[in-house]
């Protein structure tokens, strides 16, 4: 199996075991892959998008409050790292990727410059502001992402590694790097077990 493949049977697994299991069924039913129109109008904005990126949204594109033909879903199919717990996470659209392209500049432009001194900026990340408009914008958290966002940083520091994941968190205001890459992130939500999904009531 591909490691996408890996991931996905692990969540379902983990949705059945929560009692999700009709929510799983239901997002299959409803959910399908990108369109190789929009996966190349990705391509061509990202052309360093990770396989494993493109791979998932072949499968399901997008759980962000995505309208498909036989319903709008809105499933939390991605987590983060330990510091945030159980918190889950929507997966963006591949259309929707790239029409947030410019939310990392417009919104954290002022923190990436350096301009708050009590805002954590890990010494992985730039510290040039234009270098933004290569953060690829993947996922927002369970509230809309108005807690935390999840990026992949084309453009990092010196110390940084190309592809690396980024989470923002807010209030504490704080931007690092939680994995070297999207595959090791989606390992990583493996490894820990998907414990975001302990989080969701899956009760009517």
């Amino acid at each position: 199996m591909t490691l996408v493949e890996q991931y996905l049977e692990g969540l379902k697994q983990a949705y059945i075991d929560n009692g999700g299991e009709e929510a799983w069924q239901n997002l299959m039913a409803t959910a399908h892959g990108a369109t190789e129109a929009n996966l190349q109008l990705l391509r061509n904005r990202y052309p360093q998008v990770p396989e494993s990126l493109l791979d998932l949204l072949r499968r399901i594109d997008g759980t962000y409050w995505r309208e498909y033909e036989k319903g709008t879903v809105s499933d939390l199919i991605l987590g983060a790292d330990e510091a945030m717990g159980d918190y889950p996470y929507y997966l963006l659209s591949a259309e929707q990727i790239v029409a947030t392209q410019n939310e990392p500049f417009d919104f954290y432009a002022d923190y990436i410059n350096r301009e708050y001194e009590e805002v954590e900026i890990d010494n992985r990340i730039t510290s040039d502001a234009s270098q933004l408009h290569n953060w690829l914008h993947f996922s927002d958290c369970m509230n809309n992402g108005g807690t935390s966002q999840l990026f992949i940083d084309f453009s990092p520091s010196a110390t940084g590694k190309l592809g690396q994941v980024v989470r923002f968190l807010h209030d504490p205001d704080e931007i690092v790097v939680i994995a070297d890459s999207f595959d090791d992130y989606l390992k990583m939500l493996m490894k820990n077990g998907y414990c975001f999904v302990d989080e969701m009531n899956f009760e009517e």
